[in-house]
Formats: structure tokens, sequence, C-alpha cells
């Protein structure tokens, strides 16, 4: 027997740390949230990948609670920004401000300059504010008054939208779009899931007056690390082809008029090394990028003029895609 085979490397100690992360933060949701798993699993594998997501849902399916009860279990500091059409973009930076008592300018940081940051129904205002965004989403900075100042290395952005109310709203331009890892589609609870709110509603579970504490069983510093070792993920040659071969399909697709871009196809890699590790392995296996094909992609897809007369949706438009192109064994 070969003794070596028996002894973890740091980089196995590592990634068996982050399968143990999803657990740890999981008992923590579960004591506010009841069900939306598969939504809380993306979302802590946004945050591992250094990613941000789009939460898409009704009002009142727990988008906020979820974000914020998650910056709670890892001990990261949380705001909230409501989005309406009269928000500028020094509402989010922030903006430097003149101190009589110093007789000089002093720069106020905006609520961007957190580690969670809500973006509360992102598509109720312009174009000029939702790109105040873009910088701090794709370089971690953000450019005040010439100045640019980078933002804390946990930086992440949970933006939520409503799917049906269209009513004084802005469509997002798809250069921000594509910088959103996932767009994470929030549905109603089942039967079961609604009366166990009901029944923690009743005894007071969302109430100011019964607190129920949320502990941090996760420290910044080590999610930190977690990034790090997801370098050690294995990824087979046949994955890396798989995804390109997908992105590709999408630009050829006659439904699709924009398919996905490179960068989509780097959050795809990223984003299923991350859920890999989430699940307890340390390498990527075929299911694992299928099960994130639409969260990743079909934000990203515009279709064509025949489609949308058709009536076609991405996401129908992107499965036809997909169950077209083998599945590398």
């Amino acid at each position: 027997m070969n003794l070596d085979s028996l002894v973890s490397t740091p980089a196995q100690q590592s990634l068996e740390t982050i399968s143990r992360f999803r657990e740890l933060v999981f008992n923590e949701l579960r004591k506010l949230i009841v069900g939306q798993e598969h939504a809380l699993e993306l979302m802590l594998c946004a945050l591992l990948s250094r990613g941000h997501a789009l939460l898409e849902g009704v009002p009142g399916v727990a988008k906020t609670l979820m974000a914020k009860t998650l910056a709670s279990s890892i001990d990261a500091s949380f705001k909230r920004i409501q989005f309406t059409p009269d928000l500028m973009p020094a509402d989010i930076l922030g903006t430097s401000v003149f101190d009589l008592k110093t007789q000089a300018f002093s720069l106020v940081h905006g609520p961007i300059f957190t580690d969670i940051l809500l973006a509360d129904e992102i598509n109720r205002a312009p174009a000029k504010t939702q790109s105040a965004l873009l910088e701090a989403m794709q370089e971690r900075t953000v450019s005040i008054e010439g100045k640019q100042i980078a933002l804390g290395p946990l930086f992440s952005v949970f933006a939520t939208q409503n799917p049906i109310e269209s009513e004084g709203t802005y469509p997002l331009p798809e250069a921000q779009l594509d910088r959103f890892m996932f767009k994470i589609e929030i549905g109603y609870p089942t039967e079961e899931e609604e009366d166990a709110i009901l029944a923690s509603a009743n005894v007071g579970a969302y109430s100011k007056e019964t607190h129920i504490t949320i502990n941090a069983v996760v420290s910044p510093s080590e999610i930190l690390q977690a990034r790090t070792a997801l370098i050690h993920v294995r990824v087979e040659p046949s994955i890396l082809q798989y995804i390109r071969q997908l992105l590709t399909a999408t630009r050829q697709s006659s439904s699709i008029r924009l398919g996905a871009g490179p960068r989509a196809g780097v959050h795809l890699l990223l984003a299923s090394k991350t859920l890999a590790a989430l699940r307890g392995f340390d390498f990527v296996t075929p299911d694992i990028v299928r099960a994130l094909i639409h969260p990743v992609l079909q934000h990203r897809l515009l279709l064509s003029a025949d489609a949308e007369l058709g009536g076609e949706t991405a996401k129908h438009a992107l499965s036809q895609v997909v169950d077209k192109i083998d599945v590398p064994r």
C-alpha cells in the first residue's frame, strides 16, 4: 500500500474545508430561510467564485433576507440600496463634502463600500445610475472625482428584480448583465415549505421582538483562502472543450441573435470548479457543468427577431442548444 495516498495534501485539506462551508453556512441560513436551497447554493458559489448574482423573483420570496443572512453567516458587512428612478451615481459611490472645521473637502464613502451589496430592484434606476456598478463589479474599484479607490476583497453584488412588473423599470444593459455570473430564478415555495414558513411566523420567527441570532460560522479570511484553493480543482480537457462547444453553439443558433461571450465561458468554468468543491469533489464532472448552464448563460442571450415573434424564450432556445451537444464521458 502506498502510504502517501493516505496522507491529505494541503490542497486536498483546503478543498475538504470548502465542502464543509456549505453545511456550516446552510445550518445558519435554515434558522430563517425555508427551502430555496438551490438558490442559496448558487449565491454561496458566486461569493466563493468572486462573482455577482442577479436574483429574479416576485416580491416576498425572501431575496433580501437570503442576501442579508448569508452576509451574517460569514461575518461580512452588508448594505442595501433601494434603486429608484431618481437615484444618482453619487448616491451609490459617494462624494466629496466640504468640512467647515478643517476647511477642506473630504470623501464620504457611499454604500458600495461593503462586502455584500444588495442592489434592490436594480431595474428601477436609469442606465446612468446602473452603470455606476459596472467598474465596481468588474475591477473591484470605483472612480470618484478622478480618484480610483479599491473595494474590499470580498465585495460581491446581489441584485434583485421583479420579473412581472414592468411599469417604471429600465432594461439592464447587456454589458451589465454579462457581469453577473448567475441569474438565479427564485420561485414560490412548495406547499410543505410554505406550511413551515407559516408555522415559524406563528411563533414569531420573523418579528423584531423574537430575534434569531445568525452566527458567523465562516470568517472572511477563510473565504479568501477557499478562493485560492479552488485552483486545485481538476478540469479535464474534455470538460474545457465541452464548455467551448456550448459557447460556440449559442453563437451559431438561428434562434439566438447574441450568443454567450468569452466572459460567460470563464464564469461557467469558475462556477463549475466552485460548485464541485462545495459538493465535495476535487474535479469537475459534466453533471456539474450542466447544472450551471442555464443560471450562467441564459441571461446573456438575445433572441433573434423571428424567435421573439414566434414566442420562443431564451430558456427554450438554450435548452435546444444544449441538447444537440454530446456530453463528455
